[in-house]
């Protein structure tokens, strides 16, 4: 696997947040990680979210997701669907 393997921004979460498997919606300033799985998996990114300045993160609801040759892309559709909010989930997943 060559080039960048992880992408990482803050974002303020819209009305309504952004879905997480592990504790449901969270709000508020946030930081997203978009990381590109080993090509093994089938060309998937994970896409974590934290509070800002926090340490534990958050699976985003729907992911992994395919990247289809382009992880940030993903990375950004993401960031898009979090800054919109009303419980945000991976891109290209039901609801986001």
């Amino acid at each position: 696997m060559t080039g960048r393997q992880q992408w990482c921004d803050e974002v303020l979460a819209g009305p309504g947040g952004a879905m997480t498997d592990e504790v449901g919606v969270i709000t508020g300033p946030l930081t997203l990680r978009t990381t590109r799985l080993p090509d093994g998996d089938g060309g998937l990114v994970r896409i974590e979210v934290q509070y800002k300045d926090a340490e534990e993160w958050y699976t985003l609801t729907g992911s992994p997701v395919p990247h289809r040759g382009d992880p940030a892309a993903v990375h950004a559709a993401a960031l898009a669907a979090v800054r919109t909010g009303h419980a945000a989930e991976a891109p290209g997943q039901a609801g986001a």
